[in-house]
């Protein structure tokens, strides 16, 4: 069995989606959409507005989600009864989402952004149905959740699955929603933003599915990216772990925790183009491949920590201390440096960054740099091979550099730049790696 993903822009309009269908109805398999494109922007405003016990806005935006939902039911569906059924359970749900009376915001919150994912499977379930397709939705409400530590269980989702699988007839087609679960207390929670992707890669590995494939609007993973870069190519095989390096510093097209469900399992992600699915896209897997640069990405909105004492000078303890402190306030750090009296750290997530600065200020003194970028160049780097670096460095030889982590891990060399030097570190990196041939020894 195979699960595939569709993002929002793949179900962005009705004829994607019946698009979707032509793609997933030829073969057995379990289908995990996400909201419809736009969708989950608007409920993210309608939490906020019921948060700020903004009425009029409220219901400005139950409007504009009313009228959108009727356009694209009326284009997706042609049978009278079907019609009638997506109707209403789209006026249903508004409905709800318009007499919402819980003061938890949490909980609000949860309820409001799941509606997305709600309603696009069930119009898909109808769009099945109406073309002749076997299909059942199930709730991944019923099978998704988190523990107290905001981790999901993968044993847990082979057992509510598992016997759902060994009752379906051959060719019976599975919808379920991504994105959506509960947490530990039973409540409606998420994954967090991008994370249908995750959703499919824990039921791909859950019930050990033959591949996952996630669908989005592009032919796989780039080598650079392709809003900045003209020419960039789609990598035809990725490790786990270079997927992984790129997910998570900055490319897009896939959500940086889906890959370690996939890799402890052993399934093979892959990427492909809603748009031109005859596109190979890429392979994930755990297939070795030569030795070399494959490619790049950046991660903005970056904040450097710089933290400088004396007392750091032969001291045992000051960097246990330090990150002491992160911990203590749950923000990740992307990348350090040291040196014999400081250490700089950089961070994605400022929001708790004055009790950062103001509990880091009582060992020593601190600084704070903004508006940076992290490019991270990813390939196989093996220890014993030479000539990497220079390539790297050589091409970088007119963008000042910041920060640089190399020897960390075998597939990233990452580097730090002012966000305004960022378009340029990439084209040069792109002219210097792809675009030449340089000899390694």
């Amino acid at each position: 069995m195979k699960v595939y993903k569709f993002g929002g822009t793949s179900v962005g309009t009705p004829e994607r989606m019946k698009e979707v269908l032509e793609i997933a109805k030829g073969g057995a398999g379990l289908v995990v959409l996400s909201a419809i494109s736009g969708t989950t922007n608007q409920l993210d405003a309608l939490a906020a507005a019921y948060e700020k016990g903004a009425e009029d806005k409220v219901a400005e935006i139950l409007d504009g989600l009313s009228e959108h939902y009727a356009r694209y039911v009326e284009s997706l569906l042609n049978d009278p009864v079907m019609l009638k059924k997506a109707y209403d359970f789209v006026h249903s749900e508004l409905r709800a989402l318009a007499s919402l009376d819980e003061t938890n915001p949490d909980l609000r919150s949860g309820f409001i952004l799941s509606r997305g994912e709600l309603i696009s499977t069930y119009l898909f379930h109808l769009l099945c149905t109406e073309c002749g397709v076997d299909s059942r939705l199930i709730s991944a409400l019923d099978f998704i959740s988190l523990d107290s530590n905001r981790e999901p269980s993968v044993d847990r989702i082979g057992e509510e699955l598992t016997p759902i699988l060994a009752s379906r007839d051959a060719g019976f087609l599975l919808i379920t929603q991504g994105f959506i679960c509960r947490n530990h207390r039973g409540e409606i929670a998420n994954l967090g933003r991008g994370g249908s992707d995750y959703t499919a890669s824990l039921i791909g590995a859950a019930v050990r599915a033959e591949e996952i494939q996630i669908w989005t609007d592009i032919d796989g993973m780039h080598n650079n990216d392709p809003r900045v870069i003209e020419g960039t190519r789609s990598v035809e095989r990725l490790s786990y772990d270079e997927a992984a390096e790129l997910a998570y510093f900055g490319a897009k097209i896939l959500h940086p925790a889906c890959v370690h469900p996939a890799k402890k399992a052993g399934i093979p992600i892959r990427l492909k183009n809603t748009m031109s699915p005859e596109s190979p896209g890429t392979v994930i897997d755990g297939q070795t491949r030569k030795a070399g640069v494959v490619a790049i990405a950046a991660k903005d909105e970056i904040t450097v920590i710089k933290i400088r004492s004396a007392r750091m000078l032969l001291a045992h303890g000051f960097l246990q201390k330090v990150f002491e402190v992160f911990g203590r306030f749950e923000t990740a750090v992307d990348m350090v440096t040291t040196s014999e009296v400081s250490v700089s750290v950089t961070i994605d997530d400022d929001s708790r960054l004055f009790s950062i600065v103001n509990s880091l200020s009582e060992i020593a003194e601190i600084s704070v740099e903004k508006d940076q970028t992290i490019v991270c160049i990813v390939g196989d780097f093996i220890g014993s091979s030479t000539g990497y670096a220079s390539q790297i460095f050589t091409a970088l030889a007119d963008i000042p550099v910041r920060m640089i982590s190399y020897g960390g891990s075998k597939n990233n060399v990452s580097i730090l730049v002012e966000t305004q030097h960022k378009e340029a570190a990439l084209r040069a990196l792109h002219q210097g790696l792809f675009t030449q041939t340089v000899a390694h020894v």
